[in-house]
């Protein structure tokens, strides 16, 4: 039983670094090719891979924050057979889609930023995920 609360432990621990080290590296990554697009002159194409990168990183970070109070609750209920998790929690998630969708609607609309730089920037994300995971796997 120890054994398998010490395996827990170190998985736990792994997975908390991997989730720290893809939210730095979605910015770095989104930072990163930003700058390249604005030392080519791209200015528009630089603000929105910038801010592609941003909305990004936020929804990681919402994402994690519901997924956390979700176990948490779980963790505080596991004797019931039925866990009652609060409607706030299922706000908070839903929210974050709410948020990106009309973050990038007002970008698009008011700042002119390329529609494409926004999903690009958004993909810095993706990109993250993935060296974070080849990463962990090295």
């Amino acid at each position: 039983m120890e054994a398998e609360s010490s395996t827990l432990d170190h998985s736990s621990a792994s997975g908390a670094r991997t989730e720290k080290r893809i939210a730095w590296l979605t910015l770095v990554i989104g930072g990163a090719s930003a700058a390249v697009a604005f030392a080519l002159g791209r200015r528009m194409w630089a603000a929105g891979l910038a801010t592609g990168a941003f909305l990004g990183w936020m929804n990681f970070y919402l994402l994690g924050r519901g997924l956390d109070g979700l176990v948490l609750q779980s963790i505080a209920q596991k004797e019931r057979k039925k866990v009652q998790v609060p409607i706030t929690t299922y706000v908070g998630i839903a929210f974050r889609y709410a948020l990106i969708g009309l973050s990038v609607y007002v970008i698009f609309i008011y700042l002119h930023v390329p529609l494409a730089s926004l999903v690009f920037g958004l993909c810095s994300l993706a990109a993250a995920a993935i060296v974070a995971s080849v990463w962990e796997v090295l």
